[in-house]
């Protein structure tokens, strides 16, 4: 098999060509910002070019509108592997392309594509290298340097991600709303907040709310695709906003009991308890953070309806104790309180850090059956094959 990878800046592409490797697949891995473009002639160049050699389908993460036209044109199958939410090129009118095979991580996403009568999306969970990162974990017992790192990054809780506190983030550019409308909106923040499993937010933007939204800062649907503007601001502002919201809460109420390192971009002087520690590199860093945090946390994005974020398959890929959110399709895998550990709200969070500091063989043990799993069912190359069980 020969498979064509276009990529940019994607986390795991340099996993996916480790297993395309283990597993004898011929690869070529183009890096173009082009192919995130709907339409894009200079990329359809590119393409054509590569059509000289005889590939067996093409291969991205996420979705590509002008990769999916292009694939249609040369009549090649084209995989496209979702781990990113919210996702508008999802919503394009070419994922009804007949060479699409699409596989979506978030199953309450896929369903709602498969009932609307859409037959190339597939279910498939996110995956993680473990293989790799189980090498890197092994050399900290023989290189002084590597071991130094880790105690580095030894601390009872740690969270890895974005606080999505940016100045000038897409809900705080809406400016002079009127009192209603603000009102009505915090109103509806402040209810999703209590709320997980479901996010409700979209079907709640009524019409007067949408108009004076459009007003303050417009958001306008692709004119190729069927997202709406409901949708647009649901998922793109106020889920953002939403996740800056509750990292703060959660965060700044664990940091206040427990010592707690954050890894984020952006200073947050409004958790003045917490370590930020800055950035983290995700392949050269991150499995020893996960590794010597004693909790790590996963704290999802609402716009996640139902699938486990790449971070919580990360985090259980290094050997790391995961207490997360509820996601409903953790119970399709794993089994709370044996594999990973789940918290329901802030107290809820709060009590179950304290438990399982105070049980450490419990939270080893835990930690140990997560890795057990995902080391079976959840690495690349294990979903690789049930991908291209599907397509040939």
């Amino acid at each position: 098999m020969n498979v064509l990878i276009f990529e940019w800046k994607n986390f795991g592409i340099e996993d996916i060509c480790d297993a395309f490797k283990d597993m004898a697949i011929k690869y070529k891995c183009i890096s173009t910002e082009l192919m995130r473009e709907r339409k894009n002639e200079e990329f359809d160049n590119i393409f054509e070019n590569e059509m000289s050699i005889k590939y067996d389908c093409v291969f991205t993460f996420n979705y590509s509108p002008v990769i999916s036209n292009c694939c249609r044109r040369f009549n090649i199958p084209y995989i496209a592997f979702i781990y990113d939410s919210p996702l508008v090129s999802l919503y394009s009118y070419t994922v009804i392309n007949p060479c699409n095979y699409i596989f979506i991580f978030d199953k309450a996403l896929y369903l709602e594509l498969k009932n609307a009568g859409i037959n190339t999306v597939y279910y498939a969970p996110l995956a993680v290298n473990t293989d790799r990162i189980t090498r890197q974990l092994n050399e900290a017992d023989t290189n002084p340097a590597i071991s130094n790192l880790c105690n580095k990054y030894k601390c009872d809780v740690a969270f890895v991600g974005s606080m999505y506190n940016e100045k000038h983030n897409l809900f705080d550019r809406l400016k002079n709303l009127p009192p209603y409308v603000s009102g009505y909106l915090d109103g509806i923040i402040q209810a999703q907040l209590k709320v997980y499993g479901y996010y409700f937010i979209e079907e709640l933007l009524k019409p007067d709310i949408i108009d004076a939204l459009q007003k303050s800062v417009p958001a306008e649907p692709n004119k190729d695709g069927v997202e709406t503007t409901s949708y647009l601001y649901a998922y793109y502002f106020i889920a953002r906003k939403l996740a800056e919201l509750e990292r703060k809460d959660l965060l700044g109420a664990v940091s206040k009991q427990f010592n707690t390192h954050l890894y984020t971009p952006n200073a947050t002087p409004e958790l003045p308890e917490i370590i930020n520690c800055g950035p983290i590199d995700y392949y050269n860093h991150m499995p020893y953070v996960f590794n010597n945090s004693r909790i790590n946390l996963n704290i999802s994005l609402r716009s996640i309806r139902s699938g486990i974020p790449l971070r919580a398959m990360d985090i259980m890929g290094c050997n790391g104790f995961l207490l997360s959110n509820y996601q409903a399709d953790f119970y399709d895998f794993f089994v709370p309180g044996e594999d990973m550990a789940v918290f329901e709200s802030k107290e809820d969070l709060i009590n179950k850090c304290d438990y399982y500091l105070e049980h450490d063989n419990e939270r080893r043990q835990i930690a140990a059956n997560g890795f057990g799993k995902v080391n079976e069912f959840h690495t690349y190359k294990v979903r690789l094959k049930e991908i291209f069980d599907v397509v040939f």
